[in-house]
């Protein structure tokens, strides 16, 4: 490393840093275009995917929870739903639709 240090400090010193510099500027720009289509992109994809699905729901389709659980929609607000566990009518829990990992339509 020390020694990559002093070639690059001669090399500047004599002139000769150009090249090298314009080198690693192209590859910079390489790895963050990489890192941009395999990390961020599908991410930003997904997170589309997700908001639609949450914007389609209605009342009556079955969701399944983000621990597991499946449901069915009661009623929907804003921020929150109110789903049905098994059942037994009684068993109704408000939860955020963040909580929602799927989504099934309900037949009519």
């Amino acid at each position: 490393m020390n020694a990559f240090i002093l070639l690059t400090a001669d090399a500047a010193a004599n002139g000769q840093m150009g090249g090298l510099g314009f080198s690693y500027i192209i590859s910079i720009v390489l790895m963050l275009g990489i890192f941009y289509f395999l990390m961020i992109k599908p991410q930003k994809k997904e997170q589309k995917r997700v908001e639609a699905m949450l914007a389609d729901m209605e009342v009556g389709d079955v969701v399944v929870t983000t621990s597991g659980f499946y449901g069915v929609l009661i009623d929907i607000t804003e921020d929150d739903v109110i789903v049905e566990f098994g059942s037994n009518k009684n068993c109704r829990i408000p939860m955020r639709k963040s909580a929602i990992s799927q989504v099934e339509k309900a037949e009519k």
